[in-house]
């Protein structure tokens, strides 16, 4: 019996590692999922003069006069009056307009920022109104409460960082980072799943279609070649997935040595104390690469040996409990079309789970997070979204047997709709027919 699953496994595995699709993709999600990482970080430090905007500004409050400072983004221009501002605005002179009236009670809001055909994005929308908001603060804050510019500049850029330190080990941890990783394991597991157990479903009703299972069967068990196909194929996903591994990773480590270089200056951060900067825009530059540092120290401490096994065994674990489900699907039907009445019950606790991990993340410890990791259906996404910020380990012990538990029954289960469904053609199959075949 071993050998001839082996042999299945065998030649499910080297057909489809042969395939152009698999080396296509092998080869493209490195660089796609590498991507994702470094090209961010590029474009945030790429200023191009054709993003920067030129913002006329008619300020008839004579508050802002002259307050508004330009940067690499916005270019201020005081203009005289509005008339002319517009007529320029429509000659492509300025890219936007902002008009600033005088405080009147019948005109709550009197600032308006005219355009001419392109209409400013958000960012662009968002940093005015906090840039007119800061002066008109500042203004109050020295008129009122006779606290001058530069003392108000360093209250506001003192921030409070709070740091999370394991009691035992002293070990700071990142919450952000651990966030990220966790929600990319989840991501990636319940991808996986459904893209190796569709290309089970979609095996078993080729070879059914085409009666190559009627030959096949007499001389290898329903059962041998269900689960020939199942694992073969999950062969086939871990064998991608570890190429994909060892090929981002080589591909961020490339691309961030060449980067490291741009993203900060250690000898500028040692001397540079935040709380004693007067300018608030320079404070934040500097506290975004330090935020950059401390990412990195966070990703220094996590334990990725550890991630990656439980990924493989949550991967492998998810993978088998769907992949006899889908193979059922597939052998009670003759198309894919007529898959679609049975594939909403196999689908929905992976999309529950989907749908649970905002609540995860929030509080990867409360009960919402613990039961759903435990359920067998919904443990493979979830528990990876737990596993990066620690579980205990009877837990974890405790998931992974009712994982292999839930993988056994829906195999007995699926082998008992297999061993009827891959040898029935031109009947629509039904849940009733489906119970019978399980009761036979």
């Amino acid at each position: 019996m071993k050998s001839k699953i082996l042999l299945i496994i065998r030649r499910e595995y080297m057909t489809r590692v042969k395939k152009k699709s698999f080396i296509i993709m092998t080869i493209l999600g490195p660089i796609l999922f590498a991507s994702i990482l470094v090209v961010p970080a590029l474009l945030m430090k790429i200023t191009s003069d054709k993003d920067r905007e030129t913002i006329a500004v008619v300020d008839e409050s004579g508050i802002f006069e002259n307050r508004l400072e330009s940067n690499d983004k916005l270019i201020f221009s005081r203009a005289e009056n509005i008339d002319t501002a517009k007529n320029r605005l429509k000659n492509g002179t300025y890219d936007l307009v902002l008009f600033i009236e005088k405080a009147d009670q019948n005109k709550p809001n009197p600032v308006s920022l005219f355009y001419n055909k392109k209409q400013p994005g958000l960012g662009t929308h968002t940093a005015i109104e906090s840039r007119l908001q800061e002066i008109l603060q500042n203004k109050l804050m020295m008129q009122t409460f006779h606290i001058s510019t530069e003392d108000y500049n360093k209250i506001r850029a003192i921030k409070i960082n709070v740091r999370a330190q394991d009691v035992r080990t002293g070990e700071e941890s990142s919450t952000g980072v651990k966030t990220g990783i966790g929600y990319a394991s989840a991501f990636l597991i319940y991808l996986f799943v459904f893209l190796f157990g569709a290309q089970v479903m979609q095996g078993v009703i080729e070879e059914k279609s085409n009666r190559i299972v009627e030959v096949i069967v007499s001389s290898v068990k329903p059962f041998q070649i269900m689960m020939g196909k199942i694992v073969g194929i999950a062969m086939v996903g871990l064998t991608q997935f570890l190429l994909w591994i060892v090929l981002t990773i080589g591909i961020v480590f490339v691309a961030g040595s060449a980067l490291s270089s741009t993203f900060t200056n250690p000898e500028m951060m040692q001397s540079v104390n935040i709380s004693e900067m007067v300018d608030p825009e320079i404070a934040e530059q500097v506290q975004s690469v330090q935020l950059i540092d401390k990412l990195l120290a966070g990703v220094g401490n996590i334990d990725f040996t550890f991630i990656i096994i439980m990924f493989l065994i949550y991967f492998i674990g998810g993978y088998l409990l769907y992949a006899s489900l889908f193979a059922a699907v597939g052998s009670a039907v003759d198309n894919e079309a007529d898959t679609q009445q049975f594939m909403l019950p196999v689908t929905v606790p992976l999309m529950l789970a989907i749908v649970a991990i905002p609540m995860v993340m929030q509080n990867p410890n409360g009960s919402v997070a613990v039961w759903l990791s435990m359920i067998p259906f919904t443990s493979p996404v979830l528990m990876m979204m737990r596993v990066p910020f620690g579980v205990p380990t009877w837990e974890l012990a405790l998931s992974i047997g009712l994982l292999i538990a839930g993988f056994m029954l829906t195999t007995w289960l699926a082998a008992k709709i297999y061993r009827v469904g891959i040898l029935m053609y031109g009947k629509k199959v039904n849940y009733k027919e489906l119970w019978k075949w399980l009761r036979y």
